[in-house]
């Protein structure tokens, strides 16, 4: 009796560990393979919500802040995006713009578009940097723009960076005080590009010619400096 139970017994056991692991391999194939694929999903919808920072127009998009906001209603909360995107060509135009959405994308998109609309036209130096130095403010934000010998580089952090990069500005050096708001920073930025002034406007207004501004200060190569700013 105890031979014939052990018998018995033996092979439902042996037979039914396999069959057991079996069903666990897989379990945990069927939960990973599940995992990866939501993974894999997850990251692509990240990719197609990064925004382009060159488009086939040759536009260069800058996105510099995204912040969630909330609205109270009836029911409780409602909750969206609003996002800080700055535009340029990086030849001397450059806007900033400013969209809010249920979704980050299409808010994205409503920045971008309000930043085309809103491009303004900055006058550079050698294409390279800018005429003079500036100041910009706006609420408790204050900027100081200079202009840079060439191998400087941009100095400027946070949203002014990104400013300069899509003006298509390679040297300049910068200084923000006061806050830290990236929506003020911005502002007060464009409020000091806005004010920059070439000598060949300057001579159109006066009436005179560029080499005689240039010249004012005992410059003997006032002529070769007006025919390149002329260019």
């Amino acid at each position: 009796m105890m031979a014939e139970n052990t018998e018995s017994t033996v092979p439902v056991t042996d037979g039914a560990a396999p069959d057991a692991a079996e069903g666990q391999r897989r379990g945990r194939g069927g939960r990973g393979g599940g995992g990866d694929n939501r993974g894999g999903g997850g990251r692509g919808r990240n990719n197609d919500r990064r925004p382009a920072q060159e488009e086939d127009d040759g536009t260069i998009e800058k996105l510099v802040h995204i912040n969630r906001v909330s609205k109270t209603v009836k029911g409780g909360k409602r909750f969206g995006f609003a996002a800080l995107v700055v535009v340029g060509d990086g030849q001397g135009r450059v806007g900033f713009g400013h969209g809010k959405a249920r979704e980050v994308p299409e808010a994205i998109n409503k920045a971008t578009a309000a930043a085309k609309k809103s491009m303004i036209r900055v006058a550079l130096k050698d294409g390279r940097t800018l005429h003079h130095d500036g100041k910009g403010h706006f609420g408790a934000g204050k900027v100081t723009l200079r202009s840079a010998p060439a191998g400087t580089g941009i100095i400027a952090g946070g949203p002014m960076r990104a400013v300069f990069e899509s003006l298509g500005v390679a040297d300049v050096v910068t200084k923000s005080v006061g806050t830290s708001n990236p929506y003020n920073m911005i502002r007060a930025t464009f409020a000091a590009l806005s004010e920059q002034t070439s000598p060949k406007s300057v001579a159109q207004r006066r009436g005179k010619k560029i080499a005689d501004l240039l010249g004012r200060g005992g410059s003997k190569t006032a002529e070769a400096d007006a025919e390149a700013i002329a260019e």
